[in-house]
């Protein structure tokens, strides 16, 4: 009889421990990819502001000295990431592709003129620094036209401001319901040796004494289900990355390193605090409310 009580009593425990290291893996896997999400969420936006071009356009009597000599103002200039010279010849070529008759044996001539496609660096794709360096480029004489699409600019701009806003909204949201399952299991688990506790307090053992096992085992736990998480989101970005390699969701090694790291802290740390204030709860009650 007391064999089938302990082996009922050990099959509980393991059915508790095995919960609390779940919620902990699922919890934490999920606030994981949260963070991916995030640290990559500003290079995707940064990849797609710095493919808006700027097309910056010649006169015609604009000599090659004058364009070499923009290349060279070009490959200094703080806010060129990169940009192609496309000749009017290249350009007519191109057209003529795509409408697919040869415009200028209609024309008897090439309209098109000589130009420079510049992809600016993230930070600049704003309104207020495109007008600046529009105005800068400006002043050199032999530039005819600038154009870029000012309406996509804005456009881009404004929906990040608002992901951005959301995506911190989202990881509060996520990080307190993180907490507080993590927090639920392990009262749960604390609670089902409310009785131990006690017995222990009433013999004589100190609050520490009696706290420190629970925390430790607790620690452990955590442990188990964050490394759990960690190994499970390296076999995620390995997935990314070999399924979607221009995502170079690995390219930043620090930060990933960094996130793996605090996905394991934040399993070592929730599961010591709470399991300290749960405990803490049970060595403050009375025996009669224990029940």
């Amino acid at each position: 009889m007391a064999s089938s009580f302990d082996k009922f009593q050990k099959r509980r425990l393991i059915s508790s421990y095995f919960s609390v290291v779940l919620s902990i893996f699922l919890v934490l896997f999920l606030l994981g990819i949260l963070g991916f999400f995030i640290i990559n969420s500003k290079k995707l936006a940064d990849d797609f502001k710095e493919k808006i071009a700027m097309t910056v356009f010649f006169k015609n009597d604009a000599n090659n000295s004058v364009l070499k000599s923009f290349k060279g103002e070009l490959k200094t200039a703080p806010f060129a990431k990169s940009f192609v010279f496309v000749s009017k010849e290249t350009a007519a070529k191109e057209h003529t592709d795509i409408i697919g008759e040869n415009f200028m044996a209609f024309l008897g001539e090439n309209p098109l003129q000589n130009s420079f496609d510049i992809n600016l660096k993230a930070d600049y794709v704003v309104k207020d620094s495109i007008a600046k360096i529009e105005s800068r480029l400006r002043k050199n004489r032999m530039v005819s036209d600038i154009v870029y699409d000012k309406q996509l600019v804005e456009l881009v701009n404004d929906n990040i401001k608002k992901v951005s806003f959301w995506i911190l909204i989202i990881s509060g949201f996520l990080t307190v319901i993180a907490v507080l399952l993590i927090n639920s299991s392990l009262r749960l688990s604390i609670y089902s040796n409310r009785f131990i506790i006690k017995t222990m307090q009433m013999v004589g053992a100190t609050k520490a004494f009696i706290r420190k096992p629970f925390v430790m085992r607790s620690i452990k736990l955590g442990m188990i289900g964050a490394g759990f998480a960690v190994l499970a989101l390296i076999g995620l970005l390995a997935y990314i990355q070999v399924n979607f390699p221009d995502l170079g969701i690995l390219d930043d090694k620090l930060l990933v390193g960094l996130v793996l790291l605090v996905v394991f802290g934040i399993g070592i740390l929730i599961t010591w605090i709470s399991t300290y204030f749960a405990t803490q709860r049970f060595l403050n009650l009375r025996t009669d409310d224990l029940y």
